[in-house]
């Protein structure tokens, strides 16, 4: 077992996205990585307290210790939420499916 493993750090915006590979010491945690990358550099706004973390899509927390070759991924909060949106689309098809105009 090697004392060093390889890692990513990902943070994506609308228009542009981050990604940052690197190397740490095996026991490395995901927060830890975090620092290492240097991402919070590059991108001030991200908040390690309010952001969510992942690692290949699943939710994690800081302290979950890295394997070899992980993504580490920073989510940004959700501007609206989904189950509202689908919500709305729904309520604006039911309008739209009923009157039909004039005949």
């Amino acid at each position: 077992m090697s004392d060093k493993i390889d890692f990513e750090v990902v943070y994506a915006l609308p228009d542009s996205q981050t990604l940052i590979s690197k190397f740490a010491p095996a026991g490395t945690t995901v927060a830890e990585g975090i620092q290492i990358s240097g991402v919070l550099d590059k991108h001030p706004e991200i908040d390690l307290t309010v952001n969510k973390l992942g690692i290949f899509g699943k939710l994690t927390k800081a302290d979950f210790v890295l394997r070899d070759k992980d993504r580490i991924e920073i989510y940004r909060p959700l501007i609206a939420d989904p189950k509202e949106v689908r919500r709305r689309r729904a309520e604006e098809g039911k309008i739209m499916k009923k009157g039909g105009g004039n005949a």
